[in-house]
């Protein structure tokens, strides 16, 4: 689809947001398209929570524009809030209720007639393997029943638009894997879905992703081009001396980073660098060890890293320019 032709479920221009003197959220623009899945990427503080809060109206941006689903955010928060479904980290159903309580009651928010919705409830607990444990009280859940408990109520008025917070850190792999399944099979269905995670491997399965640090959007494109596109080279050494091949690589100045994982090093070298891969070697013989190395493929992990430390290095440079021309003047 050409993307002058798509409709996009979400648009956000120049959004910003600040806590006092904190700039939580600097200058993000998002056109996401209708039946997706968009991911934020990023760490503890980069502004994802805070993104989603304005884009469902639950705060006020301090500037910048919001349009979800035809609406003007905050302005039409109201008629928003039955068109979306809302999915945090921390569970946010009623441990006293029973499972099948807790949806009932979910349905008599959102004003789903009787009959309707009694109908719905039984088909969200079959659908989420949840009938066994209709008449349990919801505190005494496993983390995996609790999740997916949690999801049925945020999809039980059919909202076209999902926004899920870090909703799969408090479970186990597998049910991470499962809740992955749900959430392709809704998206298949036409219903838009924006997840934050900071797990790689849940954001490799976004059909778009953004990395955000820092409150800002430091890339944005689908995880296979964000790969293509990463502008370094990515070396793979294998060593029986890892750690010390890891401290003698970090001293050459050339070399952005080094992650080890057990014996192997991945390597990150700027594509502007002549001769990266021979220069790794030549570290690891002048300082006497051993080992293989190989150019591969980026991961996401590598492009994490890539873009993230850029903007940061770009960040203490403005400041030290700033502190510079204070003195200056």
């Amino acid at each position: 689809m050409n993307p002058s032709q798509e409709n996009y479920a979400i648009t956000a221009t120049g959004l910003s947001r600040r806590f006092g003197s904190l700039l939580a959220v600097n200058n993000i623009n998002l056109k996401i398209p209708t039946g997706s899945i968009y991911g934020f990427l990023g760490p503890n503080g980069s502004g994802k929570s805070t993104t989603i809060r304005m884009l469902c109206g639950l705060l006020t941006p301090s500037s910048g524009t919001v349009e979800v689903l035809g609406l003007q955010i905050p302005r039409q928060a109201e008629i928003l809030k039955h068109q979306i479904g809302y999915m945090t980290q921390k569970f946010s159903l009623y441990d006293d209720l029973t499972v099948k309580e807790n949806l009932a009651f979910v349905g008599e928010i959102y004003a789903i007639p009787r009959k309707q919705r009694k109908q719905r409830v039984n088909e969200l607990l079959e659908e989420f393997e949840l009938s066994s444990q209709a008449k349990q009280r919801a505190g005494t859940l496993s983390g995996g029943q609790r999740q997916r408990l949690a999801l049925a109520a945020a999809i039980l008025h059919k909202p076209s638009l999902l926004l899920l917070d870090e909703p799969t850190s408090a479970v186990d792999p597998q049910n991470r894997r499962d809740f992955w399944v749900t959430l392709f099979s809704l998206a298949e269905q036409g219903t838009t879905i924006l997840v934050s995670t900071h797990y790689m491997d849940e954001a490799e399965r976004c059909h778009r992703l953004a990395i955000l640090d820092e409150g800002v959007i430091v890339a944005d494109d689908t995880p296979k081009n964000l790969g293509e596109n990463i502008d370094m080279n990515v070396y793979e050494v294998i060593t029986e001396k890892a750690n010390e091949a890891r401290i003698a690589l970090l001293k050459l100045a050339e070399v952005f980073s080094v992650t080890q994982v057990g014996l192997h090093l991945r390597v990150l070298m700027p594509k502007s660098v002549a001769d990266s891969l021979q220069k790794v070697e030549a570290i690891l013989h002048r300082n006497g060890l051993t080992g293989t190395v190989a150019e591969i493929e980026p991961n996401l992990e590598d492009v994490f890293v890539a873009v993230t430390e850029k903007h940061r290095k770009e960040q203490r440079q403005e400041r030290t320019k700033g502190k510079g021309q204070e003195v200056v003047s």
